[in-house]
């Protein structure tokens, strides 16, 4: 095994506590000595791989993003249904997901750009799912771009009330049924 990929597996283990963590303590209770602890590191040899807590938290939203990514083009409603399916197998990463993604709606939080830059690449690939699916207007009249952030919106909420209260909320359930508003097939 070379340097390198040992260096590539100490990183992923790192940004796996790091995920376990932050899930734990949220982001601003989360400390790079915790982390280093659970990985059986010292604060410093995790400064090695991260040299800030901001760098490693980058690491794990970029992460998280590549569990959920598919090739360009191939999103489709039918695979979003899939993704909420998915996303209920694993309550650990969508409650991190979520506690970052509401501490980062303060000025001075370290993954507000990632979040703003991710959210406009996001709702420009609902639109091209949408345009995809509908063509130049929903059923309801709505373009793909102005219906994309309530696509977002609704996939989101819904994370929070299931995260609330799994037992009352069936979030892939509820996600098919807002196809079936948008005018997709019940399937």
């Amino acid at each position: 095994m070379t340097a390198r990929t040992r260096s590539e597996e100490r990183r992923a283990e790192i940004v796996r506590a790091a995920l376990e963590v932050i899930a734990e303590r949220g982001y601003r209770g989360a400390s790079l000595a915790a982390v280093a602890e659970r990985v059986g590191l010292t604060q410093q040899g995790l400064l090695h791989h991260f040299p800030t807590k901001e760098a490693l938290l980058v690491a794990v939203l970029q992460e998280r993003d590549r569990w959920d990514a598919l090739p360009a083009g191939r999103l489709r409603l039918d695979l979003l249904a899939s993704l909420v399916e998915y996303n209920a197998m694993r309550p650990a990463i969508v409650q991190t997901f979520s506690a970052l993604l509401g501490e980062s709606v303060t000025e001075e939080h370290p993954a507000r750009a990632y979040f703003t830059e991710r959210y406009a690449g996001v709702r420009a690939g609902m639109a091209g799912v949408l345009r995809a699916e509908y063509g130049d207007r929903l059923p309801s009249g709505l373009t793909p771009e102005r219906a994309a952030p309530l696509l977002v919106a609704v996939l989101d909420g819904l994370q929070y009330q299931w995260l609330l209260d799994p037992e009352s909320v069936d979030m892939a359930s509820a996600f098919r049924d807002f196809l079936t508003l948008l005018g997709e097939s019940d399937g």
